[in-house]
């Protein structure tokens, strides 16, 4: 299942049990400040990681406090202890109906969130742990905040999505103790006019309970791109900022700020007539956007495929109402996190012939298994790795288990029959490092009759692109991944947010290269990363020469109304700028210099 979707609290429960332990990864934070003394917050700018573009000039509103945790607790006479576990179960029920009911009046991403988060709350193995505190003497309260500290531990061990799912456990946390204590559950407050939400992090059932007419922009401390704040948000259309780090406890409620989620800065002072003439234009913008109707192409009418990523056939049904053109990246490893046996290959099959369906006349892109690292799958990986984003993952499981990869391809090959030449049905290896890996996996697709291709994401791939291409239909650059490698530098941490930055011409160049050997050899490039998503880096990949470029469904009219504006000279002019930039900031402003 979908690691948003339902089931989703059993799957990253019972996948965290597996884990060590880390210690939590500390935000990043940029400040700078103007002025001295009392007035240093008057003019202060604070920079994260911008996750849903567009500009708001409001008020700051702080969400209702969590409530004061236990660090001790009353010990319970052993004849009162189950009817405390029976207490706190009545608790936890009350706010999974509360959750539950809140899906229900949602939809989408939203009511796939608040389901996981229901789903959470019901978690077996988590009442279990508290049931197992209580009997040895805690109390309910205390009981709960050490049972949900011993998975805050686990998920984050896990690392990656996991990682950023440990906000969703402490909303529940937060919510049962108040429940206990008849205290209201902290949340969203009550706001007249419109406001900039200002949080540590935002639970999962405060952003999908979020008004639009009122809240015009989110700020949080913590969380990050994949964040259940920022996947509401990108669905809300609101300009939403993560990781901004504890300088934003500086802008007090109240406060006037102006924030940017395209580039992710949050500052008060602004001038009042300068903010409300960038909110107009960003208004502006969006309207132009939503008016915007596809195919993709620059002004001057190159030609650039505009596809979708997604992860399951609801997010497929979901994209095809959207101007994308077809699938480009298909992430089958999202489907069986929670799985503990291999599935057949008859029910893979069924799995994928529903993402199919969803686009029956349109290219699909179909990712084998990109398993381990942050997304441990239990009938794939290896149990432990002492590095593990370095380790067997992706098309290196199949090394030492090719049947494992063959029955894969067998499901994806048995769905796609019957599907047309306008339906191609493409399938890629992640993680393909050298000529000899794609030379097998290709010959594997091809008695399948699929047509096969290879994600390039580690840099020896981009490398050696004239090795690997010759052996290939086509390549899909994950800038995820490749900028990780090539910085060095752990893309979930905050603090190297700098360097995770697929603005970073290093990984420019190195996509540059890839297309210049793509052209050369007459391979379709693609781009399937979160760069992708970017508009003004979309107009950089055209101009380096990309022919594809897949993005969450949400950002393609972003993307393609962008393209519509310049022409591939203009695309060609930002790519060379960015290029010779020194770095990721300077490569972004002198590119919004020349498309401005």
């Amino acid at each position: 299942m979908s690691v948003y979707g339902k089931g989703t609290a059993y799957c990253v429960f019972a996948r965290a049990r597996c884990c060590g332990v880390i210690s939590a990864i500390p935000a990043r934070v940029v400040r700078m400040t103007e002025g001295s003394g009392n007035n240093a917050s008057a003019h202060l700018t604070v920079k994260g990681t911008g996750v849903v573009a567009g500009i708001a000039y409001a008020d700051v509103v702080w969400v209702r406090p969590r409530p004061e945790l236990p660090t001790g607790g009353t010990t319970i006479p052993e004849e009162e202890r189950e009817a405390e576990y029976e207490r706190f179960v009545a608790a936890a029920d009350t706010v999974a109906e509360r959750l539950d009911g809140r899906a229900r009046s949602a939809e989408g991403p939203a009511a796939e969130v608040l389901d996981a988060t229901a789903g959470m709350v019901r978690d077996r193995g988590w009442r279990k742990t508290v049931r197992k505190n209580i009997r040895s003497g805690m109390d309910a309260a205390f009981a709960t905040v050490e049972a949900t500290a011993k998975f805050v531990t686990m998920f984050h061990a896990a690392g990656g999505v996991m990682a950023e799912r440990t906000t969703d456990l402490r909303d529940i946390r937060d919510r049962v103790i108040a429940q206990l204590r008849g205290e209201e559950e902290p949340g969203l407050p009550a706001i007249d006019g419109e406001a900039i939400l200002f949080a540590d992090d935002l639970s999962p059932a405060d952003t999908a309970a979020l008004d639009i007419e009122h809240y015009r922009g989110l700020v949080t401390e913590l969380g990050g791109p994949t964040s259940h704040t920022a996947i509401i948000a990108r669905q809300l259309n609101l300009p939403c900022i993560v990781a901004a780090g504890t300088a934003i406890r500086d802008f007090e409620a109240g406060a006037k700020v102006l924030i940017d989620g395209s580039v992710g800065t949050v500052r008060s002072g602004a001038d009042p007539e300068e903010a409300v003439r960038m909110v107009q234009e960003s208004q502006e913008r969006a309207a132009k956007i939503a008016r915007w109707t596809g195919p993709a192409s620059t002004k001057d009418g190159h030609r650039v495929q505009m596809l979708a990523n997604v992860q399951d056939a609801n997010a497929a049904r979901i994209a095809a109402d959207t101007q994308a053109e077809g699938i480009g990246l298909y992430r089958t490893e999202m489907s069986f996190l929670s799985a503990t046996e291999e599935p057949s290959v008859d029910e893979q099959a069924a799995l994928y012939g529903k993402v199919f369906a969803a686009f029956p006349e349109s290219k699909v892109v179909v990712r084998t298994l990109d398993a381990g690292s942050d997304k441990p799958i239990a009938y794939a990986n290896m149990s432990e790795e002492e590095n593990p984003a370095l380790g067997v993952r992706g098309l290196r499981i199949a090394r030492d288990n090719e049947a494992l990869l063959t029955r894969q391809l067998d499901a994806i090959a048995q769905a796609a029959e019957g599907r047309g030449d306008q339906a191609p049905t493409w399938v890629m290896a992640p993680m393909v490092s050298t000529a000899r890996e794609s030379e097998w996996f290709a010959s594997l697709c091809k008695e399948r009759g699929l047509t096969p291709g290879a994600m390039i994401e580690v840099p020896a791939a981009a490398l050696m692109a004239d090795k690997i291409m010759p052996h290939l239909d086509f390549v899909s650059i994950g800038t995820n991944d490749l900028t990780q490698y090539t910085m060095a530098a752990d893309r979930l941490s905050s603090q190297l947010a700098y360097l995770t930055d697929p603005w970073q011409p290093a990984v420019l160049r190195l996509i540059q290269h890839t297309c210049m050997v793509g052209h050369d050899t007459h391979t379709a490039v693609g781009v399937c990363g979160e760069a992708a998503a970017d508009p003004l880096l979309a107009c950089v990949l055209t101009g380096l020469g990309v022919n594809s470029l897949s993005a969450a469904s949400t950002a393609v009219a972003g993307v393609g109304a962008q393209l519509a504006e310049v022409t591939l000279e203009e695309c060609e002019a930002a790519a060379a700028a960015a290029l010779a930039s020194e770095g990721a900031s300077e490569a972004r402003d002198a590119v919004r210099a020349i498309l401005a």
